[in-house]
């Protein structure tokens, strides 16, 4: 059996793809599975530390702001389309499975073109447009929320199967991370991270509760800050004259994120699909600051739906200040009812049989 991915851009994309292509294999060791991505996105260096083979294709995104640099958006969607074809020729696929990003569409569509059984998968409470396109080419939909159902026009077609993570945040335990960590069971932890590329605003906000719980006893803060603003948060830390304690951990990038967030009592972060579905699925309070610069403001659905269930704190940017972070913080710290009822609240919305369900549905 032979089969293709497709998606980019960010891990959101990117890991849901993985976790299917994983549960492939573990049912089908025989199987041959090729990823198609671009080499700008993430996926040129994900893809292969998880030890699949990766092609390029030439493909961009459609641009909102600036339409006159659609004309090169065009023109690199037929490039990407006769790529995807030759790929798909030479690979001879029994299936193609897109997890979202640009880079899908010329791939769907060349399969959908050759008779290639095809499904995509959307992440986000609101979708994006490239799947919102590809859901006539597509056999079957999976979507992650009921919420996203009334965006597709063929209901036939769509399957809630919440959104696949990876094994590892499914079977690791607080106990175990907290062990291996060098954390002990009475500490209060903190894992804050601004997805995957890190979020500048974030990282700022966040000095004024490293001041704040800086030596605070039975407190401890993991910050993961982004390879890119990581120097930056250093820096800025040494410019403070900010000597920080042993409770504090400044990150650079995490490959063990299951065991931070499982570690973790209190998780603090942007709202990507992917991030809001791995702190349901370890069952943990967040504070959700949702990013404003994204198609749809698609984060911030992603937010409510977890926010709504009473799972989340919600934290809109233009909002977001020293104090009402560190407010709700503390507030948290200081009670373990509430904090305890968001963990509750949190594991009910979260799906950890997401990428079984995918599986069963695809016919192999």
């Amino acid at each position: 059996m032979k089969v293709i991915m497709t998606g980019g851009g960010t891990g959101g994309h990117i890991y849901p793809a993985i976790a299917i292509a994983d549960k492939i294999k573990r049912k089908h060791p025989e199987a041959e599975i090729l990823f198609v991505g671009t080499e700008r996105g993430m996926e040129k260096d994900l893809v292969p530390k998880n030890g699949y083979e990766i092609r390029f294709i030439t493909v961009s995104g459609f641009n909102r702001k600036k339409l006159w640099k659609n004309l090169r958006t065009a023109a690199d969607l037929a490039i990407g389309y006769r790529q995807a074809s030759r790929i798909i020729e030479e690979f001879r696929p029994d299936l193609v499975i897109g997890t979202g990003g640009y880079v899908c569409g010329p791939v769907v569509r060349a399969a959908q073109k050759k008779g290639i059984r095809s499904y995509i998968h959307e992440q986000n409470a609101y979708p994006g447009l490239a799947n919102k396109l590809l859901e006539k080419y597509a056999d079957k939909v999976f979507v992650s929320f009921s919420e996203s159902k009334k965006y597709f026009k063929n209901q036939d077609k769509l399957i809630i199967t919440g959104n696949p993570i990876r094994k590892s945040f499914i079977i690791c335990s607080m106990n175990n991370s907290r062990e291996k960590m060098g954390i002990k069971a009475t500490e209060f932890v903190i894992l804050c991270f601004g997805g995957s590329l890190g979020s500048e605003k974030i990282n700022s906000t966040m000095l004024h509760v490293i001041k704040a719980i800086n030596g605070m006893p039975e407190i401890r803060l993991f910050f993961i800050t982004g390879k890119y603003y990581y120097q930056k948060v250093c820096d800025t830390i040494e410019k403070a004259d900010i000597v920080l304690n042993e409770n504090i951990n400044i990150i650079e990038y995490a490959d063990n994120m299951h065991e931070y967030l499982s570690a973790a009592d209190l998780v603090i972060s942007r709202a990507g699909a992917l991030t809001v579905s791995e702190i349901t699925a370890c069952g943990k309070a967040s504070i959700l600051i949702p990013s404003p610069n994204v198609t749809g403001n698609h984060q911030y659905y992603n937010a409510k739906v977890v926010a709504d269930k009473g799972g989340a704190i919600i934290i809109e940017e233009k909002d977001l200040s020293d104090e009402s972070l560190l407010g709700i913080i503390l507030r948290l710290k200081n009670n373990k009812e509430a904090l305890n009822c968001m963990s509750a609240a949190s594991a009910k919305v979260g799906k950890i049989d997401s990428v079984d369900m995918i599986y069963d549905n695809l016919g192999i």
